[in-house]
């Protein structure tokens, strides 16, 4: 195998995800980058496979870069996360960084991400979205984060802990109503539940019963309607740009320019300019 590093998406539950691209990758490799090893071995000894494995997390990665010296340039390394795909909130941007820097070959195995299973199975629209990591952990800051949601037109997807899941449907009921929301629960396991409807209907059932509220949890929620509706309207700035822009552009480059400008939708801003030509 060739010198570079190789970030392997591995399974976030279910063992059996694994790709057999994934598997060829670690078996092949000179060793593996992991975050814990005793988790990644679970992986390792299901597919047979006996390698070195260094362990990185947020507190050492400068330290591994250092460590691993030479050997970054002519030995092939697999980075892998404990579950999915590595480095989205997990641990590894600066070894890319690393890699990029000194003009050495990266290349992703693709596979299982929590994120994109979540949006495929929430039933809310997903043409657009916004990942935002995991909610924080104090409740100034859960406070903050959902006051940003207020004003979210896309839909958002994120990762919340088992003990604050309860509390964050509470905080969400009492300061965002009446929009849908998914909450997926330990994704590809054995006890994989879905949870959609209204925050208020969820955060019922979850009061209802603890067990609910025990595992690993992808929250997608959507994004606010009025926002979507507002972007559409053409204001009378809007018009006098419109105006301005098409003495000197083409009618697709005002489009374009308005559109990305303002947000408003690219159909109603056509319609607007072509009603301003007449």
């Amino acid at each position: 195998m060739k010198a570079g590093l190789y970030i392997v998406a591995t399974p976030i539950g279910n063992l059996d995800d694994v790709s057999i691209r994934s598997q060829k990758t670690l078996n092949d490799v000179d060793f593996i980058i992991c975050e814990n090893p005793k988790h990644s071995l679970k992986l390792l000894t299901k597919l047979g496979i006996k390698k070195k494995l260094y362990t990185l997390h947020d507190h050492n990665e400068e330290k591994i870069i250092v460590i691993l010296g030479e050997k970054i340039f002519n030995k092939s390394i697999a980075l892998i996360s404990d579950a999915g795909s590595p480095l989205i909130s997990d641990p590894g941007y600066k070894l890319v960084q690393h890699y990029i820097s000194n003009n050495l070959p990266i290349t992703s195995i693709p596979g299982p991400s929590s994120l994109i299973n979540a949006l495929q199975v929430s039933g809310i629209p997903i043409d657009k979205f916004k990942y935002l990591g995991f909610v924080p952990k104090s409740k100034n800051k859960i406070e903050n984060f959902i006051n940003d949601l207020k004003n979210e037109n896309q839909t958002s997807v994120f990762f919340v802990s088992s003990h604050k899941v309860t509390y964050f449907l509470e905080e969400l009921v009492g300061k965002i109503g009446g929009r849908q929301i998914s909450v997926c629960k330990e994704l590809t396991k054995i006890n994989e539940n879905i949870f959609r409807g209204s925050g208020k209907s969820l955060l019922n059932k979850f009061k209802l019963s603890k067990k609910n509220s025990l595992g690993e949890f992808v929250i997608t929620l959507e994004g606010n309607k009025k926002l979507n509706e507002n972007s559409k309207k053409i204001t009378p700035n809007v018009e006098s740009q419109i105006k301005k822009l098409m003495k000197k552009n083409s009618l697709t480059d005002v489009v374009e320019i308005v559109h990305n400008l303002t947000n408003v939708s690219k159909k109603a801003i056509y319609k607007k300019a072509l009603d301003l030509k007449k």
